[in-house]
């Protein structure tokens, strides 16, 4: 039966708050916007003339030049992007904390990077993860099945959220029509990812993450100037419920274990033994297997600032509970009717999602909390959280199709085509995310967040485990790698379309899904398809032939100081005549205008001309196992830090569990 309860929080209206509601940006809002285009572009054009995005190392990995804190400040970009402000926060509406679990499990994750897998990585000498399965298993079937994997991945998980999420934001903030919306940002994006490189993208993230600090740190200290501290949101968010509401069901009331990480392991939307254990693998997989995640750290110049950057990363990832998680809950009390709507039809006005506006949370505090100026702040804040994430999965897309796709379609392909090849199938990706973006819509009764972590636990434990026994058990063959990735890929695609095609239902609809889907929660069936998976391997590898030397030595954790056999050629090249001349080196009868435009068209792409006007076969990565080698002093400082970090990480558990 549907009433108008009496709502039992305070109203915050213009009156009784003092807080005006706004609908759009002022003037000073948008001058605040263009200067941090023009800042950020600036930066963009700096990092572009600091490195040769002609070739494939420049342009996929930096030069391998990168110092600690670009790394550590773009892992962090990378990571939370425009689907973190806004998933986050309406997690943190809808549900109240236990989502923070998936971000402070990262702070454990991202420091296993780097004092375990990469040493792995920068030893095999590889640009990209399926090249490195490749490399340890041989042939060539796991890796175009993990490249093509990733990249659905990406799409499902990253690019689409990302851009609808942004996107609302700017709905919200403009009043825009949303795939107008999604047109504009991608009009934004189309510099850094087709002429930046990865140079230009981690020191652009490196800027954007201190956008994202300083716009989130004041909006948390609005918030909670607003609600009166935290003791007052523990009070005021269980009284947070909407007037219009179904009173003989569930809908509309805030959970009362919303200020618990551990909850109850069968009823609740987050168990407890899931967050231990089931949370793990995926998490593994995102932070120590991930192209974007790696490609990062393997663009620093040696390994101890590639675990400088891993450590900053892992102090960076405390604050999002601060800064998204806790005012997303706040935005439920101040804005109760229309974040915490509890009907169809009344969701459907406010925000257009009939399944909830828990989403909308953090957009909501930003145009009706914040005064003229910051709120285009926080606009710029959304935009670098977008523009950071999604410039980092576009090339790190780029470079997976093009080294691990169309090299192995076109070994003998130039490494100018290889350029132009990774430029031009970003724009294919694009347009497969916009068509995404619908079920992203409709998924997950509007937790943005949510909704990727599902996605994830059914098809990242299997690739997750292949690579943990790749690195750490030398006895893991082709065989037993692929059967796994197979089996345990198709249990997880299963599942995601049982999930799919039985959507969970509504506080105030029966649950009529079948078991499997109604009773196993998401966490816990990532465990079951990871323990699954390994088994598989363990069984296959076991009972063939063991691997060469030649798919072991510098692949594993236990060889990876291996020193290259006499004799081997380590960056032999790809094929012997696979030159190309590169467009618009200058032609008979062509005007010295005409040239120069080419030229500095080719310059902005990246694409400059190469000595002798050709563009030579792209050489395999050098083995250079000195890389490895630490200076004792700094190496005790890193690992003192690893020390406080896990420290603090583990006081952070104990204290909200």
């Amino acid at each position: 039966m549907l009433e108008q309860t009496p709502s039992l929080v305070p109203t915050y209206t213009t009156e009784s708050s003092g807080t005006q509601l706004r609908t759009s940006l002022e003037i000073v809002d948008i001058v605040v916007l263009v200067l941090y285009f023009l800042f950020v572009l600036a930066v963009g054009f700096w990092s572009m003339c600091r490195t040769k995005r002609s070739t494939v190392d420049g342009y996929f990995l930096a030069g391998k030049n990168m110092v600690w804190w670009p790394v550590g400040a773009s892992l962090f970009a990378s990571n939370v992007g425009s689907g973190h402000f806004v998933g986050l926060a309406g997690s943190g509406a809808a549900s109240g904390i236990a989502v923070t679990a998936y971000e402070w499990n990262g702070m454990f994750i991202v420091l296993l990077l780097a004092w375990l897998f990469l040493p792995i990585y920068v030893a095999s000498g590889v640009t990209t993860m399926p090249e490195y399965l490749q490399r340890r298993f041989g042939g060539s079937r796991i890796q175009i099945l993990l490249a093509i994997l990733y990249l659905f991945i990406y799409i499902f998980t990253k690019i689409s959220v990302d851009i609808y999420a942004g996107a609302m934001f700017i709905q919200q903030a403009l009043q825009w029509d949303l795939y107008l919306a999604i047109v504009g940002l991608l009009a934004i994006t189309a510099v850094y990812t087709v002429a930046g490189g990865l140079a230009a993208v981690i020191y652009t993230d490196a800027l954007q993450t201190v956008f994202m600090l300083l716009g989130g740190l004041i909006l948390m200290g609005f918030s909670f100037a607003q609600i009166g501290g935290l003791d007052e949101l523990q009070e005021k968010y269980h009284l947070a419920i909407p007037t219009v509401r179904d009173v003989n069901t569930s809908c509309g009331l805030p959970r009362e274990d919303a200020f618990h990480i551990f909850r109850d392991p069968v009823t609740s939307d987050l168990p407890w033994p899931g967050v231990l254990v089931g949370m793990i693998i995926p998490s593994i997989w995102y932070w120590c297997t991930d192209q974007v995640i790696v490609q990062r750290s393997l663009a620093a110049k040696n390994l101890l600032h590639a675990k400088g950057g891993s450590l900053l990363a892992s102090y960076l990832k405390v604050l999002p509970f601060f800064m998204m998680v806790l005012p997303g809950m706040i935005s439920r009390i101040l804005f109760t009717e229309e974040v915490a709507c509890a009907e169809p039809d009344v969701c459907k006005s406010v925000c257009g999602n009939e399944l909830g506006c828990s989403d909308i949370a953090y957009p909501m505090l930003v145009m009706k909390l914040l005064p003229a100026g910051l709120r285009g702040l926080m606009m710029s804040v959304m935009i670098a959280a977008l523009m950071s994430s999604l410039t980092s999965i576009f090339n790190s897309s780029a470079t997976i199709f093009t080294m691990d796709i169309w090299r192995f379609c076109r070994p003998r392909s130039s490494e100018w085509e290889l350029m132009i090849v990774g430029r031009v199938f970003v724009l294919g990706l694009v347009v497969i995310s916009v068509l995404w973006i619908p079920l992203v819509k409709a998924s997950q009764g509007g937790q943005l967040f949510i909704y990727i972590q599902s996605i994830s636990s059914y098809l990242q434990p299997p690739v997750a485990i292949v690579f943990i026994a790749g690195c750490f058990w030398k006895r893991t063959n082709e065989r037993g790698a692929f059967c796994a990735l197979v089996l345990g890929l198709l249990a997880g695609c299963v599942r995601m379309a049982l999930d799919m095609v039985y959507p969970a239902p509504q506080c105030h609809e029966e649950d009529s899904r079948p078991a499997i889907v109604r009773n196993v929660h998401y966490l816990y069936f990532s465990i079951v398809v990871s323990v699954f998976t390994l088994v598989v391997v363990l069984v296959i590898s076991l009972t063939s032939e063991p691997p060469s030397q030649q798919q072991t030595s510098r692949l594993t954790w236990f060889t990876r100081f291996d020193k290259p056999p006499q004799g081997h050629v380590e960056n032999e090249s790809v094929g012997e005549d696979g030159e190309a001349d590169v467009p618009g080196d200058g032609k008979d009868g062509e005007t010295s205008w005409s040239q120069k435009l080419k030229a500095a068209f080719m310059w902005l792409c990246g694409l400059q001309r190469q000595d002798g006007h050709k563009a030579p076969c792209p050489p395999k990565p050098v083995v250079n196992i000195a890389v490895l080698e630490e200076d004792p002093l700094m190496k005790h400082m890193v690992n003192a830090n690893l020390l406080v970090c896990m420290s603090l990480a583990v006081f952070l558990w104990a204290y909200f569990a």
